[in-house]
C-alpha cells in the first residue's frame, strides 16, 4: 500500500459560507467517488483558498461528510498576481494500492484552467451526486459513519 496524493480544485462566485461549503462538498464527493476513496484510508487532507476567500474553512465540508477522524488543515494560497481567484484547492493523502497513474484528479468549474490536462472527467449526474452528498450529510448528522 502507498500513500498517494489526490488533487482537486474548484471555484466559487462569492466569498459566502454556504457557497464555499457546497462547492467543497461537491469537489470532495467527485474525488471520493471517482477514486473509490474510503474515509478510513485518508491519512490527511490539506485545503487551501485564495486570499479572497475567508467566509469559512473549506475543511468543514469534509467534516460534514463524516471525516471526523481525518487530520485536516486549511491555509491560504500564495497571492500570485494574475492567478485564478476565488479558488479552493484540496490535496488528499490517501493510503491505496492504486498506482499514481490510476489516480483521478478533479478540477471543476473555473479551476479547469489550472490543469486542463487533468480536467477530462467522465459524465457526472449532478442531481445524483447531490443526492449522495445529502445522504452523507444526513448520516453524519445522525452519527452514522458513511
Amino acid at each position: 500500500m502507498y500513500c498517494r496524493g489526490v488533487r482537486g480544485a474548484t471555484t466559487v462566485e462569492n466569498d459566502n459560507r454556504e457557497e464555499i461549503l457546497a462547492a467543497t462538498r461537491q469537489l470532495l464527493a467527485l474525488m471520493i467517488r471517482l477514486n473509490g476513496i474510503e474515509a478510513a484510508d485518508v491519512a490527511s487532507a490539506f485545503f487551501s483558498t485564495t486570499v479572497d476567500l475567508n467566509a469559512e474553512f473549506p475543511a468543514l465540508a469534509a467534516r460534514q461528510l463524516g471525516w471526523i477522524d481525518t487530520a485536516l488543515l486549511c491555509t491560504h494560497e500564495l497571492d500570485v498576481p494574475g492567478s485564478l481567484r476565488k479558488c479552493i484547492r484540496v490535496l488528499l493523502h490517501w493510503n491505496t494500492t492504486k498506482t499514481a497513474a490510476e489516480i483521478q484528479h478533479v478540477y471543476v468549474r473555473d479551476a479547469v484552467k489550472l490543469r486542463p490536462d487533468l480536467s477530462r472527467l467522465p459524465p457526472v449526474d449532478l442531481d445524483e451526486l447531490e443526492a449522495w452528498i445529502q445522504e452523507a450529510l444526513a448520516a453524519h448528522a445522525a452519527g452514522r459513519p458513511r
